[in-house]
């Protein structure tokens, strides 16, 4: 009898023969040359990723001096007039194909938690064209997360998965991810509740938020750049309809996710948004990969718990480097407004630590008075 296209016997014989699951060896879990032979692919992804962050960094640093440099002008114009901004944008650009490009190659456990190249390597490349300190954690913290990187690239998932338009069918209609979805909707309105009804702002909710839409953007990220990668080689999979399911999930998470993200990035400093979203974003993309791609399925005790150690190690490096980094951007802790026209005050302000003001000018009523009276007295 002829297998049809759609027989789950045949899509469990494609997933079979696209797997290549941890196999015992002298290589396995080591960087010998058998290593590097089976995870030459792998190893691509992962260039492509670091290559991409630190490609996100340059950007991010061009965009921030370009800002710096329109602040210095009397008549400053709009950001998006200037080149220098464009310029930061477009290299973001490029930063983040990369990025798509890994993920078409490479398992998300494998790329997602090299998102900390980026917060580290933009540490250096500040110190070096913005001439910030370069303080003794930030040294601590790359190296930390070097070393976590390592880890994390030396021990993922060792396995080789061609993203078919039928494997996604597969997994996406396969009760772990069903499961996981109901409970990633139950508790996204949860949340959501709170956000909205009962107007709580803290950015542990903020940010749940948009890990949870980050799951939902790495599967469709991984599924819709494994399609077209797997369509360049000849085997055409833009004809099928989860292809553009895919494309519409990974298009409508990314603009939701970037809403929540604005929304506690204007109510926190970035020292705590940057290192609680990696965190929050790594995890969320490790559990979607294990569950819809099965990325450790087969994996030994100790491997898991090396990676597992290698994205505590990360975690721990982008703490470092962005620990009280903003604080020494003030270069004094007090204000002085004595020589403000038309304001008197002999004492200084000190700034309000808890919330985004100085305090408040006096309205020169009282001054007004004691001249007046003191006109009167005369």
């Amino acid at each position: 009898m002829a297998v049809t296209e759609d027989d789950p016997s045949a899509v469990l014989d494609e997933l079979s023969r696209n797997f290549t699951y941890w196999e015992p060896g002298p290589g396995n879990g080591s960087l010998s040359s058998a290593w590097y032979r089976r995870n030459q692919v792998h190893l691509f992804g992962v260039l492509l990723s670091i290559l991409g962050n630190l490609v996100i960094s340059i950007s991010l640093n061009i965009q921030k001096y370009s800002h710096l440099h329109s602040a210095q002008k009397e008549l400053a114009k709009p950001y998006f007039k200037s080149v220098l901004w464009w310029s930061g944008t477009l290299l973001m650009a490029v930063g983040e194909t990369g990025n798509f490009a890994a993920y078409g190659v490479a398992p998300i456990t494998l790329i997602a938690p090299l998102g900390c190249m980026s917060v580290t390597g933009s540490a250096v490349i500040s110190a070096i064209f913005l001439r910030e300190n370069l303080r003794a954690s930030d040294l601590l913290g790359m190296t930390v997360a070097f070393a976590g990187t390592y880890l994390l690239v030396n021990f993922a998932p060792n396995m080789s998965q061609a993203i078919s338009a039928r494997t996604v069918q597969y997994y996406f209609v396969g009760w772990q991810f069903l499961v996981y979805v109901i409970l990633e909707i139950l508790v996204f309105c949860i949340l959501l509740y709170f956000h909205k009804r009962k107007g709580m702002k803290n950015i542990v909710i903020l940010l749940a938020l948009v890990a949870l839409l980050a799951s939902l953007t790495v599967i469709s990220v991984k599924a819709v750049s494994g399609m077209i990668t797997l369509s360049v080689t000849g085997k055409m999979q833009l004809t099928y309809a989860i292809f553009y399911v895919m494309l519409v999930i990974m298009i409508a998470s990314c603009v939701f996710q970037v809403k929540f993200l604005n929304q506690a990035t204007k109510l926190y400093t970035m020292t705590a948004v940057v290192p609680v979203n990696h965190v929050f974003f790594t995890t969320s993309a490790i559990i979607a990969g294990i569950i819809f791609y099965q990325e450790f399925l087969g994996a030994a005790s100790l491997t898991v718990f090396i990676y597992l150690f290698g994205c505590f190690l990360s975690f721990l490096g982008v703490f470092l480097v962005t620990r009280n980094r903003e604080n020494e951007h003030l270069q004094q802790s007090f204000i002085d407004f004595g020589n403000i026209p038309g304001k008197q005050m002999l004492d200084k302000i000190q700034p309000d630590s808890n919330g985004l003001s100085y305090g408040t000018l006096p309205d020169g009523s009282d001054s007004t008075q004691s001249q007046s009276g003191e006109k009167k007295e005369a």
